[in-house]
Formats: structure tokens, sequence, C-alpha cells
């Protein structure tokens, strides 16, 4: 099995990935929103479109 981030050989401990430093950056992608599983649901498409508040979302 290859690593999904860099493709080198996985290592047990840190499966499906071959270090803690892709690990690392992997979690890092699913706080920060890069990764979003799609909704189907029509009310999410409506609040993800336009902001409630009037301001743009800003990256942390």
């Amino acid at each position: 099995m290859s690593c999904p981030l860099c493709g080198e050989d996985t290592l047990r401990a840190f499966r499906p990935f071959c270090s803690k430093r892709c690990a690392d950056i992997d979690l890092a992608k699913w706080l920060s929103g890069s990764y979003a599983v799609p909704s189907q649901r029509e009310e999410d498409a409506e609040t993800t479109s336009e902001p409630t508040d009037g301001h743009q979302p800003r990256p942390h």
C-alpha cells in the first residue's frame, strides 16, 4: 500500500500514511476545510453559498 499524499510505502504505525508528517498534513487539510464531504441536501447548498452575516469566511 502506498501513502495517499506522497506515494511512499506505508508504515504500520501510520497506515494509511508513510509517516507522522503525512498523517499530520492530511489532518490539517481536514481541519482547515480543504477536504469536505459533499452534501445532497438543498438547505446545505443554500447556507454554504451565501454567508448569513454578510462577511466572507476567512482562512484560519
